[in-house]
């Protein structure tokens, strides 16, 4: 009998990787999705005609639990959120209602319908996967970041994570679930919403290069970031729910990378000068700015053998690439997606 995973957020650029991957390892795979006729789901079906949708929300604790009777899934993937970080100072509350207090439901959901008490054995439970995030560490501590560093969120989001990582270490030493949280550093990919820095130079770079604009504007062009594949990420969501123990990993490249240097590749894909196009704006800097973030994913590498394999100019290359693609068949990234 197949493996049964049950996926939240999995419209977005993760889930979809995610769901991708599980059906390529013969799991039967389900996606958690609000909403009587959520127009994202047609989309994820056109990419994936085998996964299989149930209604439910993270809002809603009574949906999880039915979520998760109906599924029975022996592995539960938590990837909604409110997952843009400048988005989680305007809507701070939401943000930490679905981005932490999500977290809380889920875990409440399998611990109800497993039975699981205080002190009972992980094996033959449900296993549980967190995605927590490298803007967590926020203003860091050290570099590069491990998964012993200390955090310093430096937004909504990034303290919502925060919680929601914590108490998903709590619930596996408390009632000895397999609970695990991955550091995720960033990650991107065409998928990616058209909000991400990433995804912005990339469509900025297309529109331009098709003379449908004149300018790309972006804010602190110095925040350094560790910036991988989203389909190398979501190998490792799924090898740290196979592994004997539960743990924490960090995952990333190790190498940082500016949005300047993003920048840079964006534009010379295409073989345009950045410096004729980019304009530099003060409102688009983030409140409380993160400057840079690094990973040590050496456990991760060592304990779990995962490594990623798009380095970062071939991963920017193949964003706008695909950007120019899109464009150029009259598609709309508001409404459309990239995605293959």
């Amino acid at each position: 009998m197949a493996r049964r995973a049950l996926i939240t957020g999995i419209t977005g650029q993760d889930g979809s990787y995610l769901a991708e991957y599980l059906l390529g390892q013969g799991y039967e795979v389900w996606g958690l999705a609000r909403g009587q006729a959520n127009p994202r789901v047609s989309r994820l079906r056109k990419l994936l005609a085998d996964v299989q949708v149930v209604r439910g929300d993270l809002l809603d604790q009574g949906s999880l639990i039915s979520a998760v009777e109906r599924v029975q899934p022996d592995e539960v993937y938590n990837l909604g959120a409110i997952s843009f970080v400048p988005m989680s100072w305007e809507q701070a509350e939401l943000t930490a209602e679905v981005t932490g207090m999500g977290v809380l439901r889920m875990l409440e959901a399998i611990r109800v319908c497993s039975g699981v008490s205080r002190g009972s054995a992980a094996s033959g439970q449900i296993r549980f996967y967190q995605a927590s995030s490298s803007e967590m560490f926020g203003q860091v501590s050290e570099t590069p970041q491990t998964e012993r560093t200390a955090f310093h969120p430096r937004s909504p989001y990034g303290v919502a994570k925060a919680y929601g990582h914590f108490l998903t270490q709590n619930y596996r030493e408390s009632y000895g679930m397999y609970a695990v949280s991955g550091i995720l550093f960033n990650h991107e990919s065409p998928r990616r919403g058209a909000e991400f820095v990433t995804r912005k130079v990339s469509l900025g770079v297309a529109r331009i290069k098709l003379g449908l604009d004149t300018e790309l504007r972006l804010g602190n062009l110095e925040a350094r970031r560790d910036w991988g594949f989203a389909g190398d990420y979501v190998r490792a969501m799924h090898l740290m729910l196979q592994a004997g123990t539960p743990e924490d990993y960090v995952i990333g490249t190790g190498r940082m990378k500016s949005v300047r240097e993003l920048v840079q590749a964006a534009f010379a894909a295409a073989s345009l000068d950045w410096e004729q196009y980019v304009v530099t704006d003060q409102a688009l800097h983030r409140p409380a700015e993160v400057d840079l973030l690094c990973a040590d994913p050496k456990k991760a590498q060592v304990q779990l053998g995962w490594e990623p394999t798009m380095p970062f100019d071939e991963l920017v290359a193949t964003m706008v690439e695909a950007d120019l693609r899109l464009l150029s068949n009259g598609g709309d990234p508001d409404q459309d997606s990239s995605w293959p």
